[in-house]
């Protein structure tokens, strides 16, 4: 006899199943809890189970029997993705791509899929917002010419998309986006928790079994993290997040997982009116404003991926007028700045009390790392005490709690492009300078080993 269906309570948050609504979920967010209808599967449905003769058993393998071999990947045709992605698009990966409305998720990923369909065959563009004359615009003013193995398909049932899937047999598939897929077994609305996870599940059979690679678009939440269940996230191969501000030029595409390649590597792009154009020398782009003489200005660096990235800091002191000073970082993390305005205090004797401090990283970018920590000091220091800086100095290091500077890695790499962008010193901790072994010719290094040195080498 067939169970009946039943009610639900699930978070649209974190996947949290309850079977009575709650105002909290657990996971601490408040009327998040939707409810929803669990059909059980029949079990006298012969589909559901496997009997056990019918089947060959599960066999371990030992790993040393298990061949190796390199990864099959497909060139996207735009290098920078490529960079983010590891070489290109492996066969079989599922691959999550999200970012903020208008940020040109959609316009990547068809100048991607116009490249891999003249170059290796049929390519299925599955789309759920837009319709089959809007990817055609798109398509026209960003690719030109389109392949005519570029198929659209205007669906949001998956149980459609998959047998359109197996009778095109394409070599790149391309969901945009999860949050409007909905699947029949499910009797909840498109974007939800259950049918997200469901239709990621379908999505990762068919990618698996058919050995395609699945390209998924998936929104993004107010916060800017990913919308929908982790389990997501967790199922797919690689997780991209497009970044940048709708009214700047500038985009910034970053690898948060990759199971195939490193998750330090960036890709940066150009918004044009004919589409995604790569930055082939994004540290140029970044100093382009970087003025010799000017105060609260210094030039930092960052190793991101595979290549040094070279940018500029910016910070501003004001006196404060209300009680407590104001501090503020776009770009570098507030924490961190209060640690760095700690350790001048307390080991340089540079009172920023009664200061509202502001910090910026001109261009947008967020680094990872602790590389500009000398770069944010030099560049407050500058402001307070009215120095100007020089266009052709460049600082590094990571600033301790007592004071002194640590050292960074890759340093040598970065020390040769910021020769070949024309800078000619160097503030750098002293232990990568006693370390680095070919220093180029119009370079000049300052090794210093405390916060307090590098401020007198500084003015």
């Amino acid at each position: 006899m067939a169970k009946k269906p039943r009610t639900v309570f699930v978070c649209q948050e974190c996947g949290f199943e309850s079977a009575k609504w709650l105002g909290q979920c657990i996971c601490g967010a408040w009327n998040s809890m939707v409810e929803e209808k669990v059909i059980p599967i029949n079990e006298n449905d012969n589909r559901s189970r496997v009997s056990a003769g019918s089947e060959k058993r599960a066999k371990a393998t030992k790993l040393i029997e298990v061949k190796s071999g390199n990864f099959s990947r497909l060139d996207t045709g735009i290098g920078e993705l490529n960079r983010v992605l590891g070489g290109g698009l492996v066969q079989g990966s599922l691959t999550l791509i999200s970012g903020e409305p208008g940020i040109g998720k959609s316009t990547i990923i068809i100048q991607a899929a116009s490249h891999i369909a003249q170059k290796y065959g049929k390519v299925l563009y599955v789309s759920g917002e837009e319709s089959e004359e809007q990817i055609k615009m798109r398509a026209d003013r960003v690719c030109g010419n389109t392949s005519e193995n570029l198929f659209l398909l205007a669906e949001t049932n998956m149980e459609n998309i998959v047998a359109v899937a197996e009778e095109l047999n394409p070599e790149f598939i391309i969901i945009d986006s999860i949050q409007t897929m909905y699947s029949e077994i499910m009797d909840s609305a498109p974007g939800s928790v259950s049918q997200v996870r469901a239709c990621g599940n379908e999505l990762m059979k068919l990618g698996k079994v058919k050995n395609i690679p699945v390209f998924i678009v998936a929104h993004v939440t107010k916060s800017g993290e990913l919308a929908g269940p982790k389990i997501i996230e967790h199922l797919v191969d690689c997780v991209l997040n497009f970044t940048g501000e709708r009214n700047q030029e500038l985009r910034i595409l970053r690898s948060f997982k990759n199971r195939f390649g490193t998750t330090n590597e960036i890709g940066a792009f150009e918004m044009r009116e004919e589409g995604l154009m790569e930055i082939e020398n994004l540290s140029k782009s970044f100093l382009e404003g970087l003025e010799d003489g000017v105060e609260g200005a210094v030039a930092a660096a960052v190793y991101e991926g595979t290549r040094p990235l070279l940018l500029e800091i910016q910070a501003l002191t004001a006196p404060t007028n209300i009680g407590f000073a104001r501090r503020t970082a776009l770009g570098i993390d507030l924490s961190r700045l209060n640690m760095i305005l700690a350790v001048l205090e307390r080991k340089a004797n540079v009172s920023l009390i009664n200061q509202d401090v502001y910090v910026n990283v001109v261009g947008g970018l967020k680094p990872e790392g602790t590389s500009t920590d000398l770069a944010v000091a030099l560049a407050i220091y500058s402001s307070y005490k009215g120095k100007p800086s020089s266009g052709k100095t460049l600082a590094l290091g990571e600033i301790g709690l007592t004071g002194d500077l640590r050292s960074v890695q890759n340093c040598e790499r970065i020390i040769k492009e910021a020769g070949r962008m024309g800078f000619s010193q160097i503030i750098l901790p002293q232990k990568n300078v006693t370390a680095i072994k070919d220093i180029p010719k119009n370079v000049t290094l300052i090794g210093v080993s405390n916060i307090r040195e590098a401020l007198a080498r500084f003015s």
